[in-house]
């Protein structure tokens, strides 16, 4: 709507003079998301922990709890099985690994006999080695790691290293609060949010989209500190993202429609994708508000206060 766009172009909130709300708002939820990665950790999907996974599909409901005691029979150690999607398709994790064919016919088996008439269907099969699994851990580590470096390196080249500091801490903040989120909610939602490949890339996905909407805040900042020389750093910065709310708002907005659309129609096996670019998307327009130029500003009066004394 241009009337929406003319209103939003013309606004004057004060983000700066708020900056400690918004400092303690990120300091709450990033307490919260340490204190779970604490008590309840995070949920591995097999890339990471090896062994064989299998999504199964019965004519019949059956108890997950059950189906794991009757498998923990059969296979020597029970698995873990969830409901995936419909209540009559599941969710079966094994540490143990060997011939993926042969674990199969046996876990068919198994459930066969113990419920006559289920047909039990294997839809989808994935297996990872021990060794594997570690060496997919750690590059996804270093994935994340590797990026937050060049940016950081990037944008402190392109502008100043407050402003680099200001974009790493904005990132980290997001991608800190989104696996959080993973880890209180992955025993209570009705959808997979196991940390597998997926969400790394998810999470890489994130920290662009974030960073994009940081670069544009931090592109007017410089562009209006020539322009505004006579306007204190803090007004000149609120001048600055209150020029770019309208652009951030409408990218935003549509972004999430179209990811809101992907999480209720794309499947079970994109919802978890789906669910963190959601979530990144929210905290991310929050953080380059909120985090990364409230930083920026914090150490420019640190360090301008230095250069006075």
């Amino acid at each position: 709507n241009p009337n929406t766009m003319r209103i939003l172009e013309n606004t004057s909130f004060n983000f700066i003079g708020k900056r400690k709300l918004g400092f303690i708002a990120s300091g709450i939820m990033l307490s919260v998301s340490l204190v779970s990665f604490a008590l309840f950790g995070l949920e591995l999907g097999v890339d990471f922990l090896g062994g064989t996974e299998f999504v199964v599909r019965l004519e019949q409901e059956v108890s997950s709890a059950d189906v794991s005691a009757t498998l923990g029979d059969a296979l020597g150690d029970a698995p873990e099985v969830k409901t995936y999607g419909q209540s009559s398709d599941l969710l079966i994790r094994s540490s143990i690994g060997g011939d993926i064919n042969e674990l199969e016919n046996r876990l068919v088996d198994a459930i066969d006999a113990a419920y006559p008439g289920s047909n039990t269907q294997v839809l989808s099969t994935n297996s990872v080695g021990p060794r594997i699994a570690d060496d997919l851990k750690s590059g996804a580590i270093l994935a994340v790691l590797f990026s937050l470096g060049i940016i950081l390196a990037y944008i402190w080249i392109r502008f100043a290293w407050r402003f680099g500091v200001g974009a790493v801490a904005a990132l980290a903040h997001d991608v800190t609060i989104v696996l959080g989120v993973f880890s209180l909610l992955h025993e209570f939602v009705p959808f997979e949010l196991e940390i597998n490949q997926v969400i790394i890339g998810a999470l890489l996905t994130i920290v662009g989209y974030s960073l994009n909407d940081t670069v544009v805040v931090f592109d007017r900042i410089r562009e209006y500190s020539s322009v505004y020389k006579t306007v204190d750093y803090e007004g000149m910065v609120n001048r600055a993202i209150n020029s770019t709310l309208s652009r951030t708002i409408v990218t935003s907005g549509t972004t999430f429609i179209v990811v809101l659309v992907l999480f209720l129609f794309g499947g079970e096996v994109l919802s978890g994708f789906a669910f963190a670019l959601i979530l990144g998307i929210l905290i991310g327009t929050y953080s380059s508000i909120f985090v990364a130029s409230p930083i920026v500003v914090e150490l420019h009066n640190r360090t301008t206060k230095k250069v006075v004394a």
